[in-house]
């Protein structure tokens, strides 16, 4: 099939992560921004930065995710720092677009424009995640932060939002700080169903032939140590090797991706990690 091909896949990606921003920017400038709301992480820091400040929230978010991505380049890997780097941009770039439409589809109703405004935000947010990118540098440090220390990246992102909601009492209202928590909150389960229910940790199983070959490929791009489950064929009785791997959910994409490069016809199960405690999956390994 044509869309198998590696170059057309990669388009195709791209092509949705552009939409997944339009939709995304047009929850913020049409609902949100008219009712004095907010989003979390680096786009919430930006929308109060330009309450104070004449600078523009497409340049802010575009500036100041540039740091996130440039500490979490290491962790996060190239193929994702330019599909972030592009969301982010193509992001920016459509907000400032839309700003200059003038369109307000909801005012002086924050409890709706709270509602719609998180659940357009959170699909859009989770096209942009289903297809391997991100908008929000500061999951990209808790990822770093929690390969370092026994926080999770979820914990990680809540600290981050608490203090920026927190602030966002004093900047905006404590009535409008509440508001986008709601939003937030909104579009954070939104984003969850969007991308599959895709929680901060997924285990997977993973059945190729060329089983050394696809371990090896996980360990070199994606920092992740494996494990070799023995494994035998129900109809014919063979002998196998069955690899299991703990990912976060931002890698789901790129592990995909490894797989098939490696192996087209892998057979693979992906499952929902209630916790993780123990071994070393905080520092990207299972051994």
């Amino acid at each position: 099939m044509i869309r198998k091909h590696p170059m057309v896949k990669k388009v195709y990606h791209y092509v949705m992560i552009f939409v997944g921003t339009i939709i995304a920017a047009a929850a913020i400038e049409f609902l949100l921004l008219p009712n004095g709301l907010m989003d979390g992480g680096v786009v919430g820091i930006s929308i109060m930065v330009s309450r104070l400040t004449p600078i523009p929230l497409g340049i802010l978010t575009f500036s100041l995710n540039i740091p996130f991505l440039i500490i979490g380049y290491k962790q996060i890997g190239k193929s994702f720092l330019i599909q972030s780097l592009f969301a982010i941009a193509s992001f920016s770039a459509w907000v400032e677009i839309l700003k200059a439409m003038h369109i307000h589809l909801i005012e002086n109703d924050p409890i709706i424009a709270a509602i719609f405004g998180g659940v357009i935000l959170g699909a859009g947010i989770g096209i942009i995640i289903r297809f391997g990118a991100s908008l929000d540098g500061t999951e990209m440090v808790s990822i770093i932060i929690s390969s370092k220390t026994h926080i999770s990246v979820g914990q990680c992102v809540l600290l981050f939002n608490v203090v920026i909601f927190t602030v966002a009492g004093f900047v905006l209202s404590p009535s409008e700080a509440m508001y986008s928590l709601l939003t937030y909150y909104i579009a954070s389960k939104v984003m969850d169903i969007v991308v599959e229910g895709l929680d901060e940790a997924k285990c997977v199983m993973i059945v190729s032939e060329k089983y050394e070959e696809v371990a090896e490929a996980i360990s070199a791009r994606l920092g992740r140590g494996v494990t070799f489950l023995e494994g035998e064929g129900g109809y014919l009785h063979r002998k196998m090797k069955v690899i299991y791997v703990v990912v976060t959910r931002i890698e789901i994409s790129k592990l995909k991706s490894i797989i098939t490069d490696k192996d087209e016809n892998a057979f693979l199960t992906i499952s929902n990690v209630s916790d993780v405690m123990g071994g070393s999956h905080k520092k990207g390994a299972i051994h």
